[in-house]
């Protein structure tokens, strides 16, 4: 089999592409699953402290001010887990480089992995703040 360096370029390349796409989807996948994660935390937490919300909105709360609260509890819960990503992250490609392996650091894609995080918090996050923000208090404390 003859091949000349074109040949051998061009596949590179469609590796390359290959690997892009199917690391994209892994990702992708990963932000769905932690998304679920963070909305099913937020949910029960919501749950858990119906009566708390409602002595809040009893005692001058407004709609908004539990929509914050909500909202960055989510946040902090991503960013926590964010950090811990980049953190774990940083291990192993230091525990990759002293392996031999050679391995590149850049700012960019660890400000990219907290701006994810914290839009998964965000996006996430709502749905559960949105619910805690439209309790009626009566409802909320009289819940048990």
């Amino acid at each position: 089999m003859i091949t000349n360096m074109s040949s051998v370029r061009e596949d590179v390349a469609a590796m390359g592409k290959t690997m892009t796409v199917f690391l994209g989807s892994v990702a992708a996948i990963s932000l769905l699953v932690g998304g679920i994660g963070v909305m099913n935390i937020m949910l029960v937490s919501v749950t858990e402290r119906t009566r708390e919300i409602g002595v809040r909105m009893a005692t001058g709360a407004r709609r908004r001010d539990i929509l914050l609260q909500f909202i960055i509890e989510a946040l902090s819960v991503s960013a926590i887990g964010g950090a811990i990503g980049v953190i774990l992250g940083l291990g192993a490609a230091a525990l990759a480089s002293w392996a031999g392996l050679s391995v590149g650091y850049s700012f960019g894609p660890v400000l990219l992995a907290f701006a994810c995080a914290f839009a998964t918090g965000l996006i996430f996050g709502f749905l559960p703040a949105r619910k805690a923000s439209r309790l009626l208090p009566a409802v909320a404390l009289s819940s048990e």
